[in-house]
């Protein structure tokens, strides 16, 4: 079953069960699939549709954010709530140490040597941790082992 059948599914349960947060989120995640489908002319594979949620779920991280030091934490707990929702969607997240482990393999592969080598480092390993990964704590992990 493809993830966009997987969210038609989820939003058909969410609307039998009235749960409006879960099915507002899914409306999104499918308006925001369409809009992309029709920028690209294209039907999204899977890992487009990962992407796409990816990129919502980093919203909603720096939503979260600016809300709380705004001190709206009411409006910071529904983005929490629809940050939930979204990462049922995505790939499981891999942990610091395997993040870790992943940078450090590829920084051996690649023979990096300090800093100046980041922009290699990253290059070859963002496709590996796509969607499994925030990309700020690739970035911190990769800048921390190369310094």
């Amino acid at each position: 079953m493809t993830l966009k059948e997987q969210l038609n599914d989820t939003m058909k349960v969410a609307m039998k069960a009235q749960d409006t947060l879960r099915l507002s989120a899914v409306r999104m995640v499918r308006s925001a699939i369409r809009n992309r489908e029709i920028d690209s002319r294209t039907e999204l594979d899977d890992q487009a549709v990962v992407e796409v949620i990816s990129t919502m779920a980093k919203q909603r991280r720096e939503s979260i954010r600016m809300y709380l030091e705004g001190g709206r934490p009411e409006l910071a707990e529904k983005e929490e709530s629809e940050l939930a929702v979204l990462l049922e969607f995505m790939p499981a997240q891999l942990s610091p140490d395997e993040i870790a482990t992943l940078v450090s393999q590829v920084i051996l592969d690649l023979d990096a040597q300090g800093t100046k080598d980041m922009g290699r480092v990253m290059k070859s390993i963002t496709p590996l941790t796509a969607g499994k990964a925030d990309g700020k704590s690739v970035s911190e992990t990769v800048r921390r082992l190369l310094a």
